[in-house]
């Protein structure tokens, strides 16, 4: 039996947010890059390292698991920070990334209960 790769039963809420906000936000990265290439590079990459730093922390053990969280954080903050830069240069209208920004409001407070000591 093959398992779906984007259903699969194992599923874990950060990673499917995380995969939200790109889907989400791919609309913006590439009216970004329009404006500003470095720009939507930068956002891409830490969107995708968010994802990847999830997904990794979700199969990790111990201090790995904080460590992975706490990288994820990081790339969704650089993410955040990314968006805010675009709309003050006026790459992008604020109500266009309202959404986006709303996900990873979520992800931020989804990393922030992954990552604190137990």
């Amino acid at each position: 039996m093959q398992t779906n790769l984007f259903h699969g039963d194992d599923r874990f809420h950060a990673i499917e947010l995380a995969i939200n906000a790109i889907a989400v936000l791919r609309p913006t990265v590439e009216r970004i890059r329009c404006c500003d290439r470095e720009l939507a590079d930068q956002l891409r990459a830490a969107l995708r390292s968010m994802a990847m730093h999830i997904a990794e922390g979700n199969r990790s053990r111990g201090g790995y698991r904080t460590a992975r969280f706490r990288m994820a954080a990081g790339s969704n903050s650089e993410s955040r920070a990314a968006v805010r830069v675009a709309v003050s240069w006026g790459y992008v209208p604020a109500s266009e990334v309202k959404a986006g920004d709303e996900v990873l409001d979520r992800i931020g407070s989804t990393l922030h209960r992954l990552s604190a000591p137990r």
